[in-house]
């Protein structure tokens, strides 16, 4: 196992470990700096690990940051529907 898929790995538990543990702004601020650490995360398993892999980590990390992705997914959606002028 190559060493971007272990720290994957412990990217996932913190992930995990951090929603757990009550927050006031709803975890918002973790969601930012794991996404900041998930980025670039991701670039190297695909480096490194293939492209499969790092879909897997993609998967598993909109699993665990799934408000986030569902905000930029309708965010994407209004952005998408402004384009068009009647």
């Amino acid at each position: 196992m190559s060493l971007s898929v272990v720290f994957g790995l412990i990217w996932i538990l913190v992930a995990n470990l951090a929603g757990m543990v009550p927050s006031r702004d709803q975890h918002w601020t973790r969601a930012y700096a794991l996404i900041a650490c998930g980025l670039p995360l991701l670039v190297w398993i695909g480096w490194q690990a293939g492209p499969w892999i790092a879909l897997g980590f993609l998967l598993a990390a909109g699993s665990v940051l799934r408000w986030p992705v569902f905000y930029l997914f309708r965010w994407l959606r209004r952005v998408a529907g402004r384009g068009v002028a009647p």
